[in-house]
């Protein structure tokens, strides 16, 4: 016993805290897939849903008429279309179900039903209305070459990686903290800890601590998987992105040491986590890009912190961007950091 309390007093509160939480992270299956496994998983299945290859041929209707055979031997001589001949009632079924996108009518002079919102129906609406001209004697003034972009820092799966990183750093930054604090809040742990020499700082850095100790392998099996099976190129400094990942991690540490410091239970910071987590899994770019918003969301999308992460990570990797031009997306991680921990140390109850 006196041993114990020696090795205490040498190492301190804060290292003791640490190593308890690492052996906790350990322990836990669950939290070891969710780290490690779950976001590999999840960018190779999306990978080989947006691989490269060629565009599927966009399915369109014919009206059975006097003119459909013709009109579906001219729409079938390209590659860009799947033609079908159906009756006026199928077409129409299969354009409100989604099995086509576009559906020609059978009159002398055709006509397109489609949803214009759509870009596929748009898409193949110009697909069909120059095969039909052409067909009925209008002549091309010059054919286009094509130059199809299919290099590494170009495709989908290369956008997706650093949002599927920002993504992942946030929820178990957030996730891992949280819940870990009101699990023991709420068995009373942290009300023995009252009468421990240990304040609250030190319990709170040592959630930091042990958070940043997990992200260097959480972050580093997600890009190695990325770079050696799916070609994502890191075009910019190693070194930057590890800072920026630090840094990311340790803005939703304190985000999640925030959310995590008043609920008493599972339920009430799993409320609260989700109202600052959907947000930004909607607004910040992770499976498309932030400029699909309006102007007048952009001042609050640019706002939030997993913005700014994306935003970053992706210049690092896919534009080889420097320290410099990040800064603010750096400055503004920093600021959600610092507040979010201030903040957390002044309200944070043990019981």
């Amino acid at each position: 016993m006196a041993e114990r309390t020696i090795a205490y007093r040498v190492r301190g509160p804060l290292d003791e805290l640490t190593r308890a939480r690492i052996r906790e992270l350990t322990r836990e299956p669950e939290a070891v897939f969710w780290v490690f496994v779950f976001p590999i998983v999840l960018a190779a299945i999306l990978g080989l849903a947006f691989r490269s290859q060629p565009p599927e041929a966009l399915p369109v209707a014919v009206v059975t008429g006097p003119h459909a055979d013709a009109r579906r031997a001219a729409l079938s001589s390209g590659s860009d279309l799947e033609v079908s001949v159906l009756s006026e009632r199928e077409a129409a079924q299969a354009l409100a179900r989604g099995r086509v996108v576009l559906v020609v009518s059978a009159g002398d002079t055709p006509s397109y039903a489609y949803d214009p919102t759509q870009p596929e129906s748009r898409a193949a609406r110009l697909a069909v209305d120059a095969a039909l001209q052409r067909s009925a004697g209008r002549a091309d003034a010059f054919t286009a070459g094509r130059d199809e972009v299919t290099e590494p820092g170009a495709r989908y799966v290369d956008f997706l990686v650093p949002g599927l990183l920002g993504m992942n750093l946030m929820g178990t930054g957030m996730w891992g903290i949280g819940f870990s604090l009101v699990v023991a809040r709420n068995g009373n742990l942290l009300k023995r800890l009252v009468a421990a020499p240990v304040r609250r700082s030190h319990l709170l850095g040592a959630q930091l601590t042990s958070r940043l100790i997990f992200l260097i392998p959480e972050a580093g099996a997600l890009l190695l998987f990325a770079y050696f099976a799916l070609g994502v190129p890191l075009r910019g400094s190693l070194l930057l992105l590890i800072g920026i990942s630090l840094l990311g991690a340790l803005a939703f540490s304190g985000l999640g040491l925030l959310t995590a410091a008043r609920p008493r239970t599972i339920e009430g910071v799993s409320g609260i986590m989700n109202l600052v987590m959907v947000p930004m899994w909607i607004f910040s770019g992770i499976f498309f890009s932030t400029e699909r918003f309006p102007a007048s969301m952009q001042p609050f999308v640019q706002a939030l912190p997993l913005t700014a992460l994306n935003d970053a990570l992706r210049g690092v990797m896919l534009e080889g961007t420097g320290l410099v031009p990040l800064l603010p997306e750096i400055a503004l991680l920093a600021a959600w950091g610092a507040v979010s921990f201030v903040l957390a140390l002044k309200i944070f109850r043990w019981q």
